[in-house]
């Protein structure tokens, strides 16, 4: 697979390009159809289906699937919002080939069904569904009935995965061609269920000519490009990564030392004040530990070549000495990972962060964090993330369980790989070591930041209940090992 995501309009494309180079659209539709009565019948026992249809080519899908389980012997309700004279194309043609019964759209078509089929609106749903349409929907959920979406869950926007108005908990959702963002993308995620992709015909080279730009974040992305170390490696080769150790929160640099280090880094050193010093050296003996009395230590240290990717903002505090540090840092135009106060400290100012931006930058922040340095960016989160990412010159992995990567020049990864465990302290400061330390040893930002997320929430998977952030260094070993065999085939 090729984990490409696509966004409302380019499968609309999708669907044109096909029709241009000779697939006709009814063959789509009755491939649609087909593949999810296929979908429907492998998953559950012949019983009483709900089948609702919408007013467009939703709608026409769901009269493919009535038809196609009538015939394979399956009990049918279909119930259609709006006037059956009303439905143009494809879908008119397919409403006059079921020749059932089909009721007007209400809460009594939910009445003895075990399963609903949900064909009442797509993924370019623009408005909140309101009205009977959103009282069915109420009451799908209220009832608790097994429901399979086409396309998208009725009222899940295909590109954001917000919800507009209401929209059903689906056992499953059965895509086309590829799947829509808003498909990896919090609540539509978590609203779609299993997400089934089937192939209706629209030819593989249609996407030269759409060109699209985001992909669901996964190791055949990326696992050719990580670092695996050699026989002829030595610690420098490796990278020197750098950490600026806060004063307020030790335990997060320290964190972050562990994240870069377990991923590979050869050295780590936390840059200290005189003061923690000694808190930072008697932490882990594997970590060097470096007093730095000012900003002119700080960039003397930075100065030697060997010393190649900079993390500054764990445990940071919002100061002036933390903004001091992310200039000290963007000066010398090594890699950076600018991480937690080090993107606070600059509320209110940002233009000066992103002006000082002249090398491979890393912004990682949560959603409060985003909103202060980018308060006027609204929008869907991969909007939003790829917006943040232009303004300022930086690669932006905005977090989340649905974390978006994005870079400047409008590439994306979602990472849907995630475990609600990683809602800990200290979590995030583990991921930007993780990310610091691929990029000391040369790995691409971009990439570099999807192999540590996908890392991060796969780490999380395997840990399960009860994880903490210490933990998650603690698993890479056997992440890593599972990668570089995957690398290797």
């Amino acid at each position: 697979m090729d984990h490409i995501l696509l966004s409302v309009e380019e499968c609309y494309r999708a669907d044109q390009l096909a029709a241009a180079a000779g697939t006709a659209t009814i063959d789509l539709m009755e491939a649609a159809g087909a593949g999810i009565a296929r979908e429907v019948k492998h998953r559950w026992q012949k019983q009483l289906v709900a089948i609702l249809c919408g007013p467009g080519n939703n709608g026409g899908d769901g009269f493919v699937v009535a038809r196609l389980l009538t015939d394979a012997g399956w009990p049918v309700r279909v119930a259609l919002l709006g006037d059956r004279k009303n439905l143009k194309g494809d879908a008119a043609i397919n409403a006059k080939r079921w020749s059932g019964p089909v009721e007007t759209l209400s809460n009594n078509v939910l009445d003895d069904c075990s399963l609903v089929i949900d064909g009442l609106f797509g993924a370019g749903l623009t408005r909140p569904i309101e009205g009977t349409a959103r009282h069915v929907i109420d009451a799908i959920n209220e009832r608790s009935i097994d429901c399979i979406a086409i396309d998208v869950p009725s009222g899940v926007h295909g590109d954001t995965g917000d919800v507009l108005g209401v929209a059903p908990t689906c056992q499953m959702t059965v895509t086309f061609f590829r799947p829509k963002s808003g498909l990896s993308l919090l609540p539509g995620r978590l609203l779609a269920g299993d997400v089934k992709v089937i192939d209706i015909g629209i030819p593989r080279d249609v996407l030269a000519t759409i060109k699209p730009q985001t992909l669901c974040n996964h190791p055949n992305l990326w696992v050719k490009s990580m670092p695996w170390p050699t026989l002829t490696d030595h610690k420098y080769t490796r990278g020197h990564a750098v950490i600026s150790g806060g004063r307020e929160m030790t335990g997060a640099a320290r964190l972050s030392a562990q994240g870069a280090r377990r991923v590979g880094a050869g050295l780590v050193t936390i840059c200290s004040s005189p003061e923690t010093f000694p808190i930072y050296a008697t932490g882990e003996p594997g970590v060097i530990v470096k007093t730095i009395r000012n900003d002119e230590d700080f960039g003397e240290f930075l100065n030697d070549q060997r010393r190649n990717a900079i993390l500054v903002g764990p445990g940071a505090g919002v100061s002036d000495e933390t903004r001091t540090r992310v200039q000290t840092a963007l000066k010398v135009k090594k890699a950076t990972v600018l991480d937690a106060d080090a993107l606070t400290v600059f509320e209110g100012n940002a233009n000066a962060l992103f002006d000082a931006i002249q090398s491979p930058t890393v912004l990682t922040p949560h959603e409060g964090e985003f909103k202060r340095l980018f308060p006027s960016i609204k929008g869907g989160k991969l909007e939003r993330a790829r917006e943040a990412a232009r303004l300022s010159g930086a690669i932006v992995l905005l977090k989340g369980g649905d974390t978006v990567v994005a870079s400047p020049d409008v590439s994306a990864m979602i990472t849907d790989h995630v475990s609600a465990s990683l809602a800990t302290a200290g979590s995030g400061d583990v991921l930007a070591g993780m990310i610091l330390g691929l990029i000391a040893q040369g790995m691409e930002p971009f990439l570099a930041a999807c192999a540590a997320s996908w890392m991060h929430g796969d780490a999380g998977l395997r840990f399960g209940l009860g994880l903490l952030a210490e933990d998650i260094p603690e698993l890479l070993p056997s992440i890593l090992s599972d990668l570089h065999q995957s690398s290797c085939k």
